[in-house]
């Protein structure tokens, strides 16, 4: 399987603006390869207004490519430029770029005026936008006389600037002698016109020098005003000075030096109008004199300034909106206010629009015979005039071409060939501009190639988004298809993205995700393909973040910061302070994991942030470092902030208002944020909801609001140590009802029954009702059929049955919102089925193929989609055992059932009986149920290996014969064909005798062992067959004696089995003489050796014992008198020390414990299936009874005793 796209048809969806506007990017960079023929394309030329330098050569810049390369030309105000008859005019070679030589010779305003390029091929010819060629100009100011200025304290005053009209406008600042600027204020300030504005004078603002500046950028130059003299003259001054000549009604009772209320410098009147062109920065001024100083305030009249457009300048005197749009238009207030007073002044603004793109025309490669189209849609305001041109020509007097047709903005093409080609021009233009784009068509029978470099490598971070490049060409456009790693494992669409520029996305890349990935493309002319490799790496992450910390001033601290990353990435760990620089000072040391300050200051208290970089990621984590004064006094009180208090609502709109309060105490831990929550007293009375959060440092907030909404809001403030109470509630405000803003949600459509179709929802709750009288418009249609949509208005409802529908029908739904106010927006569309039904059709050609005794595999045919009448859950089958192959026996057996989810047709029947007789049949199962069988399919199962028998008991035993009994397999799993029996002896010291294995006949549940050794434990081993092998085995042991032990159960130990033997044979009359023998004899010998001695003297009898010592036998302990310890001739490790026999043949307590280790030397017993015990009696590890005797030990005078009977 691979992922196929069709490279006119888009993947990208909702949610994804950032990724879509990158691929957007691709897909405009998309262009045909050089090699291939093709028009002209502008890929580079000068500004429309095009300002020059008059010093310096005039280049005029016009690239262009194309295949064959285009030729150049050039028209100046509308007629053609010969630049071969101007010898200062010269053209860049392989471009169309001129340059004008006016350093030497020659003035640029000579050459001012309106130029456009042509760069022409065979295929066509392209046009540049028309650059219009200025000469920046920076005039002197005119000379003027400059009469002092003298008034008195407190009059206000305007300083006029009237700089010189330079081409661009200067920029204008001032100044004095000295060159330092002049310092402004809420009082003193620069307008947008350069003028210096006072609302009041002081006496020291009297000096000399108040220059005036204007600078040209564009020249480097800087023009000076004559120096303008302020005298401000106090009333002591004045009463020194002119008290004479001025009466005392005229002195004191002048307004100059009283307080007054604000009047406006500029602009003049209550209104005024100001028209801005789309995409500029919006300046409105307000300027006003008054004492005390005026303050100045801004509104929207008719709404609210948009929050991250809108800036203050000049002391809140100058307001800018950037980027402005038409819906920035209105009219805005200005408010000037002091304590005497308030005055307001408005301005109806107007936004205009000179030409902008809503679709521009985009280059159009065609095979021949196909079709296509251009666009060009472009909106202003006034709206824009579209014109379309024809390699430079309008298309009206152009040369005529059957396969086009203009259709306004659209040009659509139809069955083109290759003289179809050409470059066509937009030209979109109103009174305020204009706008010209190029877009060729270009007719190519091309077979596909890819542009992306070979085996390129993508690194990506796990859990990232990763985007594998195909940039292809190819006419006609091709088809991409993405194949994963040389053996073409398939790619589901689930996970992969794949866009139109043959970009293959995954959205979350996992570590699997690593492999090779093959970009094919094709086309009717051939195919091309091309490798890429992707590598997942872990992402990077600081493990141990640096912690918040209060050190005393002259202390040392430390931040910790310890990373984890892929270890093919080397990150890179930089320490930031207050997100800068760390100081350059030797008291910051940095290693590996640690920052470390020491003799900490008040200046290094601040925010310590860790930045752990590698080349595909970064992390970083910060905390707070917080100095403290040394304690000797009481240390601070560190805790929550105090509640905010004194909240006011402001700005009350129907959609926002603006909410300010005053910051409760800090408690000596700076406030981080204000958090702003709001109850709606109307629907959930006494429930408060989060609304917003703020900066700490901000005291107020624009809040958004929903209609018919009884909002009170209220504040915390939260610093390091947690969080405030709350604030008094603000006073409530009651929003104005409006439409709904949205739909319900989790609308679906399902069938309760066969018949009906049940539609629900998810109601809005009454604050996102926006109003009274809330309901929902229910609407359904058959979504294969023709049929309107049928409509339903209900209330205080989540559910609507529409009855009588077909079974099982797919149906279209939407749910939308209403109330007193009106509709809610559209709603979307959702599918639906109407109720489903038991399915009709039994799957077909059932089949079973027995995999082995237990385990069969199914295959069955799937049922028709339309007869399941509705969703496929599975299929489940149905399987029981009829009979027995063994007993034949027919009896009921429960039916088991297996479910395969979704669309398998094949499945595993596990845990089945062998040698059985089964049938089963097979349903297809829906939401509804199951429907009918199929016919029943009998199989068998092959024969298996029995278990074990379900008995063994051994009674009547005598000396020398037992008898067993048995009693068959509880599951034999086919036939019998005999049963085994092994067998061994058991000596004193538990070792295993010769084992003996005998062949029974399947029909026998008895068998007596005759001539065993009398007084003797013997263990057995015993199992059923069939054909198919050897079955679990059972063990058992006895003793050939009839006596008190009796039959030992398997977990006997071996110690007790001892035990007994040896009691049985102390009290046999024929071992106490045997013994008395013994002894006697050993007596005599004694005695003989003694005479001996005595009469040939020493005997060398140790001397011999060295020399011809049998390794097998040990000398006594002459210590305890015991015997010594066998070692065992293959690895010489001793008996364990329960297991000798004392001297005077009787058991120790402990040990004779029942642990079946006691069996077998160490560990060496172990289990089997049936819990039978399966170790060795010996010392040596096998897995099988050891047959015959394991022992070659000279046995002791006990073991040879025990041999012996």
């Amino acid at each position: 399987m691979q992922l196929k796209i069709m490279p006119k048809k888009k993947r990208l969806s909702a949610g994804r603006a950032p990724l879509m506007l990158f691929l957007c990017q691709m897909i405009s960079a998309l262009e045909v390869p050089l090699d291939l023929v093709q028009p002209p394309t502008i890929t580079q030329q000068s500004p429309k207004d095009y300002i020059i330098d008059p010093r310096e050569n005039i280049v005029i810049q016009c690239e262009a490519k194309g295949k064959p390369p285009p030729s150049f030309s050039w028209t100046r105000n509308g007629t053609h430029f010969d630049i071969d008859k101007d010898p200062l005019v010269t053209m860049k070679p392989g471009s169309g770029t001129l340059i004008i030589n006016i350093m030497s010779e020659g003035k640029a305003e000579t050459y001012e005026g309106v130029y456009q390029c042509t760069a022409r091929n065979e295929r066509g010819a392209a046009i540049s936008n028309n650059i219009v060629i200025r000469p920046s100009r920076s005039p002197l100011w005119t000379k003027e006389k400059l009469e002092p200025i003298t008034l008195r304290n407190g009059q206000s005053l305007v300083l006029p600037c009237r700089p010189p009209i330079g081409l661009p406008p200067p920029i204008i600042f001032w100044m004095d002698n000295s060159f330092q600027r002049l310092p402004q204020s809420e009082r003193v300030s620069q307008g947008l016109n350069g003028d210096l504005y006072f609302s009041n004078v002081l006496p020291e603002d009297t000096r000399e020098d108040y220059i005036c500046y204007a600078r040209f950028n564009h020249t480097q130059t800087i023009q000076q005003k004559q120096p303008i003299s302020v005298k401000v003259i106090s009333v002591d001054e004045l009463n020194d000075t002119i008290a004479a000549n001025l009466s005392d009604t005229e002195f004191y009772g002048a307004k100059s030096h009283r307080q007054r209320p604000p009047a406006f410098l500029t602009p003049d009147g209550n209104t005024s109008r100001k028209e801005e062109l789309r995409g500029n920065v919006l300046s409105l001024e307000c300027i006003a004199e008054g004492l005390p100083t005026p303050i100045i305030y801004w509104i929207k009249e008719d709404g609210t300034l948009p929050i991250n457009r809108t800036f203050y300048r000049n002391f809140k005197k100058t307001l800018q909106i950037v980027q402005v749009t038409e819906a920035d238009s209105g009219n805005y207030q200005c408010i000037a206010k002091n304590a005497l007073g308030a005055i307001h002044h408005t301005i109806s603004v107007t936004v205009k629009a000179a030409p902008y793109w809503i679709i521009a025309p985009q280059n159009l490669v065609l095979s021949p015979e196909e079709d296509g189209a251009l666009i060009c849609r472009a909106s202003g305001n006034p709206k824009p005039r579209i014109s379309w041109l024809s390699n430079g020509v309008p298309i009206e007097i152009a040369p005529d071409d059957p396969s086009r047709k203009i259709d306004g903005d659209t040009i659509i093409f139809s069955k083109v060939q290759e003289r179809s080609s050409a470059v066509y021009q937009c030209n979109a233009s109103n009174e305020y501009g204009y706008l010209l784009a190029n877009a060729f068509v270009n007719v190519l029978a091309e077979p596909p190639r890819i542009l992306t470099s070979a085996n390129t490598l993508y690194q990506v971070i796990a859990n990232r988004p990763a985007l594998l490049d195909c940039a292809f060409f190819g006419s006609p456009l091709p088809t991409i298809e993405w194949f994963k790693d040389a053996k073409g494992s398939a790619l589901r669409e689930d996970i992969y993205v794949l866009h139109e520029n043959g970009t293959l996305e995954i959205p979350v890349a996992q570590k699997d995700s690593t492999g090779t990935y093959t970009c094919v493309a094709r086309n009717k002319l051939g195919m091309a393909k091309n490798d890429v490799h992707l590598e997942i790496k872990d992402p990077t992450r600081i493990i141990k973040q640096p912690e918040y910390a209060v050190v005393q001033r002259g202390s040392t601290v430390s931040f910790e910061c310890k990373v984890k990353h892929d270890h093919t990435l080397i990150p890179t760990v930089t320490w930031l302070k207050d997100h800068g620089e760390l100081p350059s000072d030797g008291r910051f040391t940095v290693d590996k994991d640690h920052l470390v300050v020491a003799d900490v200051s008040d200046d290094d208290g601040g925010t310590y942030t860790c930045v752990a970089n590698t080349t595909l990621d970064n992390v970083s984590a910060s905390a707070v470092l917080s100095v403290v004064a040394p304690t000797p006094t009481p240390a601070p009180i560190y805790d929550v902030p105090n509640p905010p208090f004194d909240l006011e609502m402001t700005d009350q709109l129907d959609r926002s208002v603006q909410l300010s309060w005053t910051p409760g105490d800090d408690n000596n831990s700076p406030i981080t944020k204000f958090i702003i929550e709001y109850e709606d007293a109307m629907h959930e009375p006494g429930l408060w909801h989060h609304q917003t959060e703020v900066p700490g440092t901000q005291t107020t907030a624009q809040l958004k609001l929903s209609p018919y909404v009884n909002y009170s809001f209220r504040v915390m403030a939260e610093n390091n140590l947690g969080r405030s109470l709350p604030s008094e509630a603000s006073e409530q405000y009651l929003t104005k009802a409006a439409e709904p803003d949205k739909n319900p949600t989790a609308v679906e459509g399902l069938g309760s029954e066969p018949d009906n179709l049940v539609i629900t929802w998810k109601p809005l709750n009454g604050f996102e009702s926006n109003g009274p009288g809330l309901q929902y418009k229910v609407s359904w249609r058959q979504k294969d059929g023709d049929d309107e949509w049928t409509s339903v208005v209900v209330a205080n409802v989540s559910k609507y049955i529409v009855s009588g529908t077909p079974t099982f029908v797919p149906y279209l739904i939407k749910v939308q919102a209403l109330n007193d106010a009106g509709f809610a927006p559209e709603p979307a569309v959702v599918m639906g089925h109407s109720g489903e039904d038991l399915p009709m059709v039994a799957p077909g050609n059932v089949r079973v193929n027995v995999v082995n005794s237990t385990l069969a595999e199914v295959h069955w045919d799937p049922v028709p989609l339309k007869s399941i009448r509705g969703h496929l859950q599975g299929y489940r089958i149905y399987y029981w055992k009829a009979q027995s192959s063994l007993t034949r026996n027919r009896r009921h057996l429960e039916k088991k059932i297996l479910t395969f989810q979704g669309s398998k047709t094949h499945g595993m029947l596990p845990g089945l009986e062998p040698f059985s007789h089964y049938s089963l049949n097979v349903r297809v199962v829906n939401g509804k149920g199951e429907g009918p069988a199929s016919a029943d399919k009998v199989f068998n199962t092959p024969e298996g290996v029995p278990s074990a028998p379900s008995s063994l008991k051994i009674v009547n035993p005598t000396l020398d014969s037992l008898t067993l009994e048995w009693e068959p397999p509880s599951h034999p799993n086919g036939i019998l064909t005999e049963y085994t029996l092994k067998y061994q002896p058991i000596n004193s010291t538990h070792e295993l005798g010769p084992l003996v294995d005998l062949k029974i006949p399947a029909n026998k549940t008895r068998w007596t062992l005759k001539n065993l050794n009398f007084s003797t434990r013997y263990k057995f081993y015993f199992y059923a067959q069939t054909a198919a092998g050897s079955g679990s085995q059972i063990t058992e042991e006895a003793i050939t004696t009839v006596d008190e032990a009796g039959i030992l159960p398997p977990d006997v130990g071996a110690g007790k089995a001892m035990a007994s033997r040896q009691v049985d044979i102390a009290t046999q009359g024929w071992f106490i003489g045997l013994m008395c023998a013994v002894a006697l004899l050993i007596l005599i010998l004694l005695i003989v050796c003694f005479i001996r001695r005595n009469k040939g003297g020493k005997y060398p009898v140790k001397e011999k014992e060295d020399a011809h010592a049998d390794p097998e036998i040990q000398p006594m302990k002459e210590d305890d008198g015991t015997f010594g310890e066998y070692s065992d001739a293959e690895d010489h490790k001793p008996l364990k020390k329960g297991s000798r026999t004392p001297s005077d043949r009787t058991v120790k307590k402990e040990d004779s414990d029942d642990s079946l280790v006691d069996y077998g030397e160490g560990v060496n017993g172990q289990f089997n299936e049936d819990g039978s015990f399966i170790g060795q009696y010996s010392g040596k590890k096998e897995k099988e009874p050891a047959e015959g005797n394991e022992s070659s030990e000279a046995p002791s005078p006990v073991n040879a005793m025990n041999s012996f009977v």
